[in-house]
């Protein structure tokens, strides 16, 4: 198990981490602005599972490997960034599931599963991340314990850190819509969000 001690210091430093905008946490902030915090949920979930592959794979020395081989990343950074941007240009016209209704009909919304692999495929196609874990986790494992219950408690605390962020940035989404929905403008709501999440998907493609 993790010393008490190392445990202190890396909470506090996960969390500042974690708390920094970046594509995950703005991606949480525009679906809790569209789908609303309670089905932002379903994209945390994947995310969350995302992250947790990642943080194995480079404990277990995976993400090293993986960060020599720029290809694997160019595709998956591509094809997940043209999806996002080609997602924030439909919410930018108000269209699509991810978008708020302009009128009372009730259109189709993303499903679980569709929020679930965007959040996923955003967590593990980001390099960024991927070099994080390789940086931050080696110094919080000892190597004179076994690797297993070191990791799995690491990775447990990196996930509850994460959830708590990403409920954090949706709710801050949903407090947006509440104020410009106020307001009708609901217009632009899917703009402002439409355009965040074309440049999360730039963002992704081009980082």
């Amino acid at each position: 198990m993790i010393k008490l001690s190392l445990l202190s210091v890396f909470v506090p430093t996960f969390f500042m981490v974690s708390l920094t905008p970046g594509m995950c946490m703005t991606l949480a902030m525009i679906l809790g602005m569209t789908q609303g915090v309670k089905r932002t949920l379903w994209m945390m979930l994947g995310e969350l599972a995302g992250v947790a592959l990642v943080a194995v794979a480079a404990g277990a020395g995976v993400a090293a490997l993986m960060l020599r081989q720029p290809e694997l990343f160019a595709l998956f950074k591509w094809v997940g960034g043209a999806y996002l941007g080609y997602l924030g240009v439909m919410m930018w016209r108000s269209r699509g599931r991810m978008a708020i209704p302009l009128d009372s009909v009730e259109l189709p919304r993303a499903t679980r599963t569709q929020l679930a692999m965007q959040g996923f495929v955003t967590a593990v196609a980001n390099p960024k991340g991927w070099a994080f874990f390789v940086a931050l986790l080696p110094p919080f494992l000892d190597a004179s314990l076994a690797l297993g219950p070191q990791l799995a408690a690491l990775v447990g605390v990196i996930l509850i850190i994460e959830f708590i962020c990403l409920l954090i940035y949706a709710g801050g989404g949903r407090t947006a819509r509440k104020l410009l929905g106020e307001s009708g403008n609901v217009r632009l709501l899917n703009r402002v969000a439409g355009s965040m999440m074309v440049g999360v998907g730039i963002w992704l493609a081009l980082g």
